[in-house]
């Protein structure tokens, strides 16, 4: 079962120092928001949602000089073969979440990186009405919130976080296969 997480620590090790479009590695991006979950006390599988949630960039190659456009869609197809729903849906709802926050608070997209507001246009741009009500009623709506907001903080060039394997024990107490 810790294989998934060697190929894991193994995508970041090879490929997570690739540039994606912001300040920051998709690897320092990660675990970034990885170090803003576990401040703010979220718990184990939110953590490595977190964590997580851009490895879609690191098991495809880029489309553009801002990585993947779906990999929210194929992050979650592969963390889903070994992790519960509670990992797999913040990272499935990321993008979404901030399609869902551009339609529903004015200021949110000026808050944006550019990088982020660049692909925010691949992604669908703001959410109709139709698909505000739809997402509002997702049961996993608060904890992709969460994740959204830790994605939008988490590009701070030069910030000192703990690396990758800190996480290991974590990744390997959600393997569900």
């Amino acid at each position: 079962m810790t294989a998934i997480v060697d190929h894991i620590l193994d995508l970041f090790a090879t490929r997570g120092s690739e540039p994606y479009g912001e300040d920051v590695s998709v690897a320092e991006h990660g675990l970034q928001c990885a170090a803003l979950a576990e401040r703010e006390g979220a718990g184990d599988a939110l953590v490595v949602a977190a964590l997580l949630h851009d490895v879609g960039h690191l098991i495809e190659d880029p489309d553009d000089a801002f990585g993947v456009h779906r990999h929210d869609v194929g992050g979650a197809v592969f963390l889903g073969q070994h992790f519960p729903e509670s990992v797999v849906a913040p990272v499935r709802m990321h993008v979404a979440a901030k399609r869902y926050r551009v339609a529903v608070d004015p200021d949110y997209a000026a808050r944006l990186s550019a990088a982020s507001t660049h692909t925010l246009a691949h992604q669908g741009g703001p959410m109709s009405p139709e698909e505000v009500q739809e997402f509002a009623a997702d049961p996993h709506l608060p904890a992709a919130l969460r994740l959204r907001e830790w994605d939008d903080a988490g590009k701070i060039d030069g910030l000192i976080v703990s690396p990758i394997e800190a996480y290991r024990d974590r990744m390997e107490g959600l393997l569900i296969s």
